[in-house]
């Protein structure tokens, strides 16, 4: 047993000489000339950096490419899942589409035109007059235009009893166009009279803007949006 021990640590070392003969002196520039084993060394190691610059160079762009894709492929089903389910709605999601604009008109004609509103402000005049009560003001400001409609201002004052006043505040809310109340203020009448009230407060009414002040509006706000941006440059 001992006398094979040797022989093998023998044999392992004299594999061990051999070779390391065959890498010494190595000349670099000669690699042709190199024993076997150097050169199969020297192959293995060539195609490992090959590899390994293949792979930085090549195919860790195209892995970050495709988990990219893979993310956008993720998010177009997700919208292909969200259309299919309009798709298969789509009867439904028509029918409210049609509601909300049945809605939308019923709204639009609540709002009076142009030329309607001053048969709208003859009728809030009405209204306090039909409950008995007199306008001490009754003053139009200024019209302010916003996305689809305008907003006109009415400074209102009215003196009468509680019950009468509570009534006319009813009747605007009755009125078949949009008339609402802003800023209320009841305090007692100056008049000799423990029974009158006066009424201070700004009456909103609105109307739609026509085709001619639309346009007017989107040019306005183009024309503000160029100043804006040559101001910015």
């Amino acid at each position: 047993m001992a006398n094979s021990s040797r022989a093998v640590n023998l044999d392992l070392a004299t594999l061990f000489d051999r070779v390391s003969l065959q890498f010494r002196g190595l000349n670099p520039r000669q690699p042709g000339q190199w024993p076997m084993l150097p050169k199969v060394c020297a192959w293995v190691g060539a195609t490992a950096l090959t590899l390994a610059l293949g792979w930085l160079l090549l195919v860790a762009g195209a892995a970050d490419q495709l988990e990219a894709d893979r993310r956008v492929e993720s998010g177009l089903k997700d919208d292909y899942r969200a259309k299919l389910g309009q798709a298969v709605n789509l009867s439904e999601l028509r029918k409210q589409k049609v509601q909300v604009q049945d809605y939308v008109t019923q709204l639009e004609r609540q709002l009076p035109g142009k030329a309607e509103m001053d048969a709208l402000l003859s009728d809030i005049n009405q209204a306090g007059i039909g409950r008995g009560l007199q306008f001490e003001l009754f003053r139009p400001g200024q019209v302010e235009i916003k996305d689809y409609y305008a907003v006109l201002p009415i400074s209102v004052r009215v003196t009468g009893r509680f019950h009468d006043i509570g009534a006319f505040t009813a009747d605007l809310a009755n009125l078949s166009r949009i008339v609402t109340l802003h800023n209320l203020a009841i305090v007692p009448a100056a008049k000799d009279s423990a029974s009158l009230l006066t009424m201070d407060a700004v009456a909103r009414t609105y109307r739609y803007l026509d085709n001619a002040e639309l346009a007017e509006l989107r040019k306005a706000r183009i024309e503000a949006e160029a100043k804006a941006k040559g101001a910015r440059k």
